[in-house]
């Protein structure tokens, strides 16, 4: 019966419902953008929503929010501290020669030490960043639920016995976060060029050598990447200086199958070749 209602619906209805379904995708991307990569990855719609785009909209909504939230605090704080400081000044037990701009600077310095304008204005500055390292296709979630997740992983390492070869919290989290906030540093002083390829074969074995101006999401070892018809796995990646200081090192593998986790590496420009 869902089946013949499907049928029997017009071209103009599927255009309608699928533009409904992408409006949804849409409103709901910058919103699931706050969460960590994980969580995002475990969503049943993932693999619909552009998740540069949705982060770039997340991150400048969470700094127009903490703007407008940081002003409304503004008003609040600054009228309060006056008013208590002229009852003050009217009950006589402030010092002598006490003027109005000391009483205005008296307060603007309770709200620039009071830690609501500090909370307020770390998610006005993250949420910037978060936009500027969107636009070099780094995804990031909000940092207090990356610390919630990070503490939970924490806990669950501690109840279940330590896999061999499991990143430590020290180096394999707290060391990309880090990781990530350098490469935007980098990346900040150099122009968009085309990668460049260089493959390299030996008799057994062929890599295919990518070395990129800008970091590139979730290209972490040993990930296995699709590009065009052919699967490699990521071997290793290293940072030097230059105008593609990012330098992927993939091997080429013999067979391969199409899956969520597989990265699909489709490169906008065309790839410069080089030969080494």
């Amino acid at each position: 019966m869902v089946r013949s209602a499907l049928s029997t619906r017009s071209p103009k209805d599927n255009f309608i419902v699928s533009v409904g379904q992408d409006m949804w995708i849409y409103l709901l991307g910058p919103l699931v953008a706050i969460l960590p990569r994980h969580w995002r990855d475990s969503l049943p719609f993932s693999a619909s929503i552009r998740w540069r785009s949705a982060t770039i909209v997340s991150g400048i909504v969470e700094s127009i929010l903490a703007l407008v939230a940081l002003m409304n605090w503004y008003w609040y704080s600054m009228s309060t501290s006056l008013s208590h400081l002229a009852d003050l000044v009217f009950a006589g037990k402030t010092a002598p020669g006490t003027t109005d701009h000391h009483l205005a600077f008296a307060a603007l310095l309770v709200w620039s030490t009071h830690p609501l304008t500090w909370f307020i204005s770390f998610f006005g500055i993250e949420g910037m960043v978060r936009t500027c390292a969107a636009l070099t296709d780094s995804a990031l979630g909000v940092f207090p639920l990356y610390l919630v997740d990070k503490t939970f992983a924490i806990l669950s390492q501690r109840k279940e016995p330590e896999a061999l070869g499991a990143p430590k919290f020290a180096q394999g989290n707290i060391s990309s976060y880090v990781g990530t906030m350098r490469d935007k540093v980098v990346t900040a002083r150099l122009s968009q060029v085309a990668d460049e390829h260089c493959v390299i074969k030996s008799e057994a074995e062929e890599f295919l050598e990518i070395r990129a101006c800008r970091a590139k999401l979730d290209w972490t070892p040993p990930r296995v990447v699709r590009y065009q018809d052919r699967y490699y796995r990521l071997e290793e990646f290293v940072r030097k200086s230059g105008a593609r200081p990012f330098i992927y090192k993939l091997r080429r593998l013999a067979a391969g199958v199409p899956g969520r986790t597989v990265l699909l590496y489709s490169p906008e420009e065309e790839p410069v070749i080089a030969s080494r």
